[in-house]
């Protein structure tokens, strides 16, 4: 008996505003230097939202699997050209329509799983985007760091920056989110609900001369602006927040006196986001990272519309939520 195969896929379609409708799609056929993945799963990402919601330069329908950048799976088929990768092989990458049971990439966008990190998900783009802000960061020993907003992003950073031999004072909203952070390594954690009382805290913690580096890891104008405020003269403030909902204002007085550095850290560049990709599998299979407990709820592909809302509304207890096949 010959066993056919599949010509479609189910993928998520953003149909309109808040409307995700699931779809069979056409497979794709992997072109010259490229690897076709049957995903095991994709994270949802906080930059999800406001396209799901619609904003004014939106059209509708998106792409097949569109918005899902967080894809891991298993090389099933390759394009011509392709060496160092074959069938069979378990890979985090860097696409861009992961909301689907199988994706294209580049085969230069992959990086390969070790057996260490076998059956466990890897969602290697925001893990890896995490490592590279840590880099632009330029954490060292000693330092007093603040890190505004503990969800995904924010955890990590605080065990990175604990390792670096930092002490951190993490700074958020919910008790679950500071809970969190201090199993992450954070020294130190605070309430963000009074913008000077957080100041005096911090005042209190590290001195009048405040921090010598502050993440700014939320995406709205007060985080920004608490975070601007918490940074002390010549410090780095580094903004690892997703802004895409319209201008910022920033004091730039204060930015100004203070001296300081501003890093915007999210990368562009394919290849630097390939190297946060490979320290991120690097740390995770070596046993230095631990992000397990962040994968705090799993959804079906016929859910992702839920997933999406819950990124957005942060039920308690949320941290990252994977759509899983």
């Amino acid at each position: 008996m010959t066993t056919l195969s599949p010509t479609t896929m189910r993928a998520a379609v953003l149909a309109g505003p808040a409307a995700m409708t699931i779809t069979d799609a056409p497979l794709p056929t992997p072109g010259a230097g490229e690897v076709r993945v049957r995903l095991e799963g994709c994270g949802v990402c906080a930059s999800n939202v406001e396209p799901y919601e619609g904003q004014p330069w939106s059209t509708f329908p998106g792409a097949p699997g569109g918005m899902g950048h967080e894809g891991w799976g298993v090389v099933d088929a390759v394009g011509d050209g392709v060496t160092g990768l074959g069938i069979g092989d378990r890979v985090a990458m860097l696409s861009g329509n992961s909301f689907a049971q199988y994706d294209l990439v580049d085969a230069a966008a992959t990086v390969t799983l070790p057996p260490e990190l076998a059956n466990s998900p890897f969602p290697g783009e925001p893990l890896g985007c995490a490592f590279n802000i840590f880099r632009r960061a330029d954490i060292r020993a000693g330092q007093t760091v603040a890190i505004v907003g503990i969800g995904f992003l924010g955890a990590v950073l605080c065990r990175l920056a604990t390792d670096a031999g930092a002490r951190v004072i993490a700074i958020s909203r919910r008790a679950s989110s500071l809970a969190l952070a201090r199993s992450y390594g954070a020294a130190e954690t605070i309430v963000m609900d009074d913008h000077w009382a957080i100041i005096d805290r911090v005042k209190a913690l590290a001195g009048e001369g405040l921090c010598d580096r502050v993440i700014e890891a939320v995406g709205k104008q007060w985080p920004l602006d608490l975070a601007s405020a918490l940074v002390g003269f010549g410090g780095r403030l580094v903004i690892a927040g997703y802004h895409q909902d319209g201008p910022r204002q920033v004091n730039m007085q204060d930015w100004n006196w203070k001296g300081i550095d501003v890093v915007n850290a999210h990368e562009r560049d394919p290849a630097v986001q390939l190297r946060g990709l490979r320290e991120a599998v690097e740390a995770v299979a070596g046993g230095r990272l631990d992000p397990a407990p962040l994968y705090t709820h799993r959804y079906a592909l016929d859910r992702v519309g839920e997933a999406i809302e819950a990124t957005r509304d942060k039920p308690d207890g949320f941290v990252k939520a994977l759509i899983e096949f």
